[in-house]
C-alpha cells in the first residue's frame, strides 16, 4: 500500500491504549467489529460481555504490558489485540497468551470437556506471512488428512499493509472498511471512510472523542515513554555489547601481533641458521 498522503492524525487505531478505551467504552461498536472479524451474525450474538476492561495507570507503564481485550461471545473466549511492530517471535508470543487463556479458564473440579473455544483475533501492522490474503486463520489440523484436531484452538491474523489504498477498497464489504479505519493515517482517510455508513460515522467519532480524552493522553504517554525507555536500554545494551566484543577483538589483534613477531624472529634466526649452514658448506666444498 501506497503511503498516504495529507493531514496525518497524531493518534491512530494502530494505538494499543486507544484502541483498548475505545472498544471498551464502546461495546457495542466492539460487539459489531467482532461479528464482522469471525463471521457472525451480528443478531445471533445473545451472549456478549468483556472481562478485562481496565488499564492501570501502573500496568500501561509496564514492561511487556498487553493492551488487549478478553471478552466472552455466546460461551467462546475471544481475545482481541492490535500489534503494530513486528518485535519478533508474535507467533509464539501469541500461542503463548492463547495457551493462558485457555489453562486459565477452567474453574477447579471442573472437566476437561468445559474448556470453551479460545479464538485470538490479531490485528498486525506488520506483514507476518508470505501470502497476498489479509486474512488467515489457524487450527490444529492433520497434515495428510486435514483434519481439524479440536475447534476449541483458532487464530486470526489480519494483516494491514496488505490493503489496497482507501480509494481502491470495497465499500461494500464493511470487514475490508473496518481495517481500513485501523489502517488510517491521515485525516483525508477518516473522512473518505465516513462513507462507508451509519457504523463507520459512529466508531470516527468514538475514536475522536477517545482521541480528545485526557486519560487517553495520559496513559498514551505513559506508553510512549515506556518504549523509549526500552528503545533506549536496548541501545545501551546494544553499546555494552558492542565495545566488549571490541575489547575482545582488539585483545586478539594484540594476541595475533606477538604471535606474528614471534614468528618473525623465529624466520629470522632460521634464516641465518641457514645461512650459517651454507657458508659451512661452502667452506667444505673448497677444502675438498
Amino acid at each position: 500500500m501506497a503511503k498516504p498522503k495529507g493531514t496525518k492524525l497524531i493518534y491512530t487505531f494502530k494505538s494499543d491504549v486507544l484502541f483498548k478505551m475505545l472498544f471498551t467504552r464502546n461495546p457495542d461498536l466492539l460487539k459489531r467489529l467482532v461479528s464482522v472479524l469471525l463471521n457472525i451474525p451480528l443478531a445471533s450474538i445473545e451472549q456478549f460481555y468483556l472481562t478485562n476492561t481496565e488499564m492501570p495507570p501502573e500496568e500501561v507503564g509496564a514492561k511487556f504490558c498487553r493492551l488487549d481485550i478478553n471478552m466472552i461471545v455466546d460461551g467462546k473466549q475471544v481475545n482481541i489485540e492490535i500489534q503494530v511492530a513486528d518485535e519478533g517471535n508474535y507467533l509464539e508470543r501469541t500461542m503463548f497468551h492463547w495457551a493462558k487463556l485457555f489453562t486459565t479458564s477452567l474453574p477447579s473440579g471442573e472437566d476437561y470437556s468445559k474448556l470453551p473455544k479460545t479464538i485470538c483475533i490479531s490485528i498486525l501492522g506488520f506483514v507476518q506471512f508470505d501470502c497476498e490474503a489479509v486474512h488467515s486463520e489457524f487450527a490444529p489440523m492433520e497434515i495428510t488428512r486435514h483434519e481439524i484436531l479440536s475447534d476449541k484452538q483458532r487464530y486470526h491474523f489480519f494483516e494491514l499493509p496488505k490493503l489496497p489504498d482507501v480509494d481502491k477498497i470495497d465499500f461494500g464489504d464493511e470487514r475490508e472498511l473496518w481495517l481500513a479505519l485501523f489502517n488510517a493515517e491521515t485525516e483525508e482517510e477518516l473522512e473518505k471512510l465516513t462513507k462507508g455508513g451509519e457504523v463507520m460515522e459512529q466508531a470516527i467519532q468514538a475514536y475522536r472523542g477517545t482521541a480528545a480524552d485526557e486519560e487517553f493522553r495520559y496513559l498514551e504517554r505513559l506508553r510512549e515513554k515506556r518504549r523509549h525507555d526500552e528503545a533506549q536500554a536496548l541501545r545501551n545494551a546494544r553499546a555494552i555489547e558492542r565495545k566488549k566484543w571490541q575489547d575482545v577483538v582488539a585483545e586478539k589483534d594484540v594476541a595475533l601481533m606477538e604471535k606474528d613477531a614471534a614468528l618473525m624472529e623465529k624466520n629470522t634466526a632460521l634464516m641465518e641458521k641457514d645461512a650459517l649452514i651454507a657458508n659451512l658448506q661452502a667452506l667444505l666444498n673448497k677444502k675438498q
